[in-house]
């Protein structure tokens, strides 16, 4: 009997024409039956928004041994319409990525990349989100590729915990720098943030994010540890935001009116 080839969706949030989708794909094509299902459009920092108020929209690309769709929406959007629309069946794995840039520490909380992710754990498929901290459009993915076939095949024959992700972030290294792997956790940080005031050529304002990471995080078991430190970084990540430590404290206020 011929052992059937595990289903795998691609998906991201830098757009069907970014580079590091094209290098996921050539490398899941090696595993398994690959359907892509990606943004027509850059969808960094959309998080895990849905599309409600507008149509969503499916376009078929025909590549040579596997199929891709340019979806209007976000990257949940894709992944929803992929698993209730366009499969026959659940995939086998979802991956995401390779995004542009690092999606470590609080970034998972804005990234598209890693929210596709986790509505594959959502809907129960093991699922992994891939980023690179190389933010430059000609940023080589020969090293990361390496790591995701290795990184996907566990998870394919391992599976992975109920309820959870992974989220692997990349250093921007070549490979004989790179010291190995370390499985992590998010490191605490965030972004100081100020909006840059402009004006348009009518003279009136408006506004354009600007700001600078902070990692407040001192711990050598970090994501943002790893990566500085010449380590690929890997997170587990749990859709349940549950802060569980908090109840007992909850449980000591007063509810009465």
């Amino acid at each position: 009997m011929v052992k059937k080839k595990p289903l795998i969706l691609v998906t991201n949030d830098d757009s069907i024409n970014a580079a590091g989708i094209k290098a996921l794909i050539e490398t899941m094509c090696e595993i398994g039956e690959v359907v892509v299902v990606a943004p027509g459009k850059p969808q960094s920092g959309m998080g895990h928004a849905i599309t409600l108020e507008t149509p969503l929209r499916l376009k078929e690309i025909f590549n040579k041994g596997h199929k891709e769709y340019i979806c209007s929406g976000t990257p949940v959007d894709c992944v929803k319409l992929a698993v209730n629309v366009i499969l026959k069946r659940k995939p086998d794995l979802l991956v995401s990525g390779i995004n542009h840039g690092s999606n470590s520490s609080i970034n998972v909380i804005y990234s598209g990349t890693m929210s596709a992710a986790i509505e594959g754990a959502l809907e129960g498929i093991p699922a992994i989100g891939f980023s690179l901290l190389n933010y430059a459009y000609d940023a080589d993915f020969t090293l990361a590729q390496k790591y995701a076939k290795a990184i996907a095949l566990n998870a394919l024959e391992k599976g992975m915990p109920r309820g959870t992700c992974i989220n692997v972030n990349f250093p921007s290294l070549i490979e004989k720098e790179v010291k190995g792997v370390r499985i992590c956790r998010q490191a605490n940080g965030n972004w100081q943030e100020e909006f840059d005031e402009r004006k348009d050529p009518a003279g009136r304002k408006y506004y354009w994010l600007t700001g600078v990471f902070v990692n407040y995080d001192k711990g050598n078991d970090t994501d943002e540890w790893a990566l500085a430190n010449g380590y690929i970084s890997i997170v587990p990540v749990q859709y349940d935001l549950t802060a569980h430590h908090a109840v007992p404290f909850l449980n000591e206020w007063s509810y009465e009116i």
